[in-house]
């Protein structure tokens, strides 16, 4: 009996059970602390900021990767099945479904009970634009979009490589995803410095992102028969997105919803503007929020059972 066939199903339905208890340690907030610690080390290297980040990059994406074979070796030497509970509980954290879904629908909760303050608020946790000049409509958006987006990164991509490679390669997917969050902003501390984290992210997630587009299509269709739309508005518009990934998820999201998403944003005070995607469709509305959370469950769902099924 294989990894996948045992150890992906009980990681899986256990985020789906648990979602990510703020008081347990999290493998992800001690890689923050390890990028923190590092970076500062890294630039100091007598080199071009440019490969110094590199090397930054790559340093922590391989000792994370060597550590966790490490110790999953180590359990193994102890005893089998504390080698398989451990590989259970590290890929477990590597994926964030029921978090996700929890997050959108606290920003739900907050616009239903007309308390948009605190919608913006909540929001602000999982969103990077600047969360004080949106609108209602505004805050709806970046919710369906942040729905859309983090199924790859925290659904599809994690799974993919937990498959491929276990939970060394799915802990090093979320190095990668951590570093791209910290350092990969194209600002003046970490236009240069950044990038590598940035470049290796987008790779990272170049084929998940693509594959997700015909799971979003197969999970719209057992919604709404609407899976044709969601795979002509990804085909047609996912490449319009500044990001070479995100574009195609939300593409295929505002082609099941029949909603507008992206366009300008402020981020850190500056307007970045975005072209709109699904452009013919209408504006988003409150509801929209629990059908992206729909489609997401299922979406993951279905691509568990594809990986499992495999």
């Amino acid at each position: 009996m294989n990894m996948v066939s045992y150890v992906l199903p009980i990681a899986y339905l256990s985020d789906l059970i648990i979602g990510d208890p703020e008081r347990l340690p999290h493998p992800v907030r001690w890689m923050g602390k390890a990028i923190e610690t590092t970076e500062a080390r890294f630039r100091k290297l007598p080199v071009p900021l440019s490969i110094s980040g590199l090397l930054f990059a790559l340093f922590l994406i391989f000792s994370t990767w060597a550590l966790t074979l490490i110790l999953l070796s180590l359990a193994g030497c102890l005893h089998p099945v504390l080698k398989a509970i451990l590989e259970i509980v590290l890929i477990y954290y590597s994926i964030s479904i029921r978090s996700l879904e929890s997050s959108a629908m606290a920003v739900y909760g907050a616009l239903r009970n007309g308390d948009l303050s605190s919608a913006k608020e909540k929001l602000a946790m999982i969103v990077g634009r600047d969360v004080a000049p949106l609108s209602e409509e505004g805050v709806i958006r970046a919710g369906v979009e942040t729905v859309a987006e983090n199924l790859v990164d925290g659904v599809i991509s994690p799974l993919f490589y937990a498959a491929i490679g276990g939970a060394p390669l799915a802990i090093a997917y979320k190095m990668i995803n951590t570093l791209d969050s910290m350092v990969g902003y194209k600002n003046e501390k970490y236009e240069k410095f950044g990038k590598a984290s940035a470049r290796l992210d987008d790779l990272a997630n170049y084929i998940p992102a693509r594959l997700a587009v015909f799971v979003i299509a197969l999970a719209a269709e057992f919604i709404s028969c609407s899976g044709i739309r969601a795979l002509k508005t990804a085909f047609y518009e996912g490449k319009r997105h500044s990001s070479p990934n995100s574009g195609y998820p939300e593409a295929a999201f505002a082609g099941v919803l029949e909603v507008r998403l992206g366009g300008p944003n402020y981020y850190a005070g500056q307007l970045v503007s975005k072209p709109y995607i699904g452009e013919k469709f209408g504006a988003v509305n409150i509801t929209d929020i629990p059908k992206a959370c729909d489609i997401m469950m299922l979406s993951s769902f279905l691509w568990f059972l594809i990986l499992w099924g495999i």
